[in-house]
């Protein structure tokens, strides 16, 4: 009988295959949306501090539903929770496309917050499905998702929105309910029968509402793993300054509309497509995780250093700073990624790897949060700060992670 513990890597692709399409689909509803949402908080009457608010109530439901998706996961399978959350994406997105008050447009994205378990869930399935020599590819292609989702959602979204800023909401609430019958048919179970039921008969394995604070010091207890989740935490603190405010900077800075905004976030998705997809297998092997997260975060802070620089010169500059920082998190996340699950048990992929997307969600409430109240004392604030965040992370990684020692599967 197979287990997680002997389990093979998916050599035809198939499972990863069809997790790759499940996440792509998602990724590009949420790209079609997330440029555009800071204009139309404005058409609301919203200031800078609520819009960096709606992002805030976004990351704080996913801070604490998100861990109760990862010990589900565990108890019950990635396959339900996925279902699971991509219809009630849906019904987030038809909320966020109808809306005609600031009040409605918080209740999308609050209960979008609460649907959005698949990053975390969808890295316990690669998690399952491959071994630990490859389980940086099989970060990677979340990394491919993301990109192409960045790469044509926010352009056809700049498309759509010149029918209606709430169109590309609704194109894509149509856009989850193809991902939902494709992920009905095609993505099977990846968690061994035997796991769920030992995780669904152990006392640790009670969901809890919000951050488990069991899962949370065994995380923190796990050789090793401890500096990796606080590392995610930093980073995610620092890159989402730019989430909530880059639609107006580059509105203030540069003049640009929502569908030129869009071919520089494409420019984002590109890079990172490029690196997450093609370069990271490589480059992991070539010079291991650390080395890789330690360039990444380097990276990212003299981008977003770069990005502050450009307003008030040329469009080159900004162009430049969005290819270095997103080149540096293309290597950083999937690297943290990898090095948290070789660094976690093999009955707890779900809830370490939960643990840290509920870290990453609180960064990402109050990082927007930051990023809107600084961006209306200066519009190059966000970036600045972003980039002593994130030269703080690279400290972090030199001075603090270490080869630990692997968790044994």
């Amino acid at each position: 009988m197979s287990t997680q513990l002997d389990r093979k890597p998916d050599r035809g692709g198939g499972r990863l295959g069809a997790l790759f399409l499940t996440v792509f689909l998602d990724l590009l509803g949420f790209g079609l949306v997330m440029p555009l949402l800071p204009r139309y908080a404005e058409t609301l009457h919203a200031s800078s501090l609520h819009i960096g608010l709606l992002g805030a109530s976004y990351s704080a439901m996913q801070f604490l539903f998100v861990p109760v998706w990862g010990r589900l996961s565990d108890r019950v399978g990635r396959r339900p929770v996925l279902l699971g959350s991509i219809l009630a994406t849906i019904g987030a997105m038809l909320v966020l496309g109808f809306a005609r008050s600031l009040f409605w447009l918080f209740a999308a994205r609050l209960f979008g917050g609460v649907a959005t378990a698949n990053v975390a869930t969808a890295q316990a399935y690669i998690a399952d499905s491959t071994t630990p020599e490859a389980r940086a590819r099989g970060m990677g292609l979340l990394g491919v998702a993301f990109g192409l989702g960045f790469v044509l959602g926010p352009f056809f979204g700049g498309i759509l929105s010149s029918i209606s800023l709430g169109t590309p909401a609704r194109v894509a609430a149509g856009l989850g309910v193809v991902n939902l019958l494709w992920a009905v048919r095609a993505l099977p179970e990846s968690l061994p029968a035997e796991l769920r039921a030992r995780n669904a008969i152990a006392p640790r394995a009670k969901v809890r509402l919000g951050l488990d604070t069991r899962a949370f010091a065994r995380a923190i207890g796990t050789p090793g793993l401890g500096a990796v989740v606080a590392l995610y935490f930093v980073c995610t603190l620092s890159f989402a300054n730019l989430e909530q405010t880059f639609s107006l900077f580059a509105h203030d800075a540069f003049a640009l509309d929502a569908r030129h905004t869009g071919y520089v976030l494409g420019v984002v998705g590109v890079v990172a497509m490029i690196v997450q997809g093609g370069l990271i297998g490589p480059l992991n092997r070539a010079y291991g995780e650390i080395a890789l997260v330690r360039a990444g975060t380097l990276l990212q802070a003299s981008g977003f250093g770069i990005v502050a620089y450009s307003a008030g010169h040329r469009l080159g500059w900004l162009y430049a700073g969005v290819v270095m920082l997103s080149a540096g998190q293309g290597v950083t996340t999937p690297s943290l990624s990898t090095l948290a699950s070789k660094r976690s048990p093999a009955d707890a992929q779900g809830a370490s790897l939960g643990v840290m997307q509920a870290l990453g969600a609180l960064g990402r409430v109050f990082g927007p949060t930051w990023g809107g109240f600084v961006y209306g004392l200066g519009y190059r604030l966000p970036y600045v700060t972003a980039a002593l965040g994130l030269s703080a992370a690279f400290g972090v990684a030199t001075l603090s992670l270490r080869g630990g020692p692997r968790v044994p599967r």
